[in-house]
């Protein structure tokens, strides 16, 4: 099982950036797929952004332009850059390891990110 912890949600007003970190215990090279979920409440968990172990990269219509994904393999950490955020962003967030895209078969705790003026 990989142990997956994410940091750097908080408050921010709209229009605002955060990024969220997601360090995995085991090296995210060997991970196929890494993503961002999130999820409000009484709302499924949803699909933010993914990206495979060879850099290709997909995101929910909702986040792009705005939303970028990265992975650094040598600190074996996932990035969410999250720009011009909006008060509909506001959620949950889920930093997710799995064999491919929209299966994950490892969390994170989540991180709450509220975007609010």
């Amino acid at each position: 099982q990989v142990q997956l912890v994410e940091s750097g949600g908080g408050l921010v007003q709209p229009g605002g950036s955060l990024r969220l970190s997601c360090t995995a215990s085991v090296t995210i090279s060997n991970i196929l797929v890494m993503g961002w979920y999130r999820q409000v409440p009484g709302k499924e968990r949803e699909l933010v952004a993914a990206i495979s172990t060879y850099g290709f990269t997909t995101y929910d219509d909702s986040v792009k332009g705005r939303f970028t994904i990265s992975r650094d393999n040598a600190k074996n950490t996932v990035y969410l850059q999250m720009n011009s955020l909006k008060s509909e962003d506001t959620a949950v967030y889920y930093c997710s390891a799995g064999p491919r895209i929209g299966r994950a078969t490892s969390w994170g705790q989540g991180t709450q990110v509220t975007v609010s003026s």
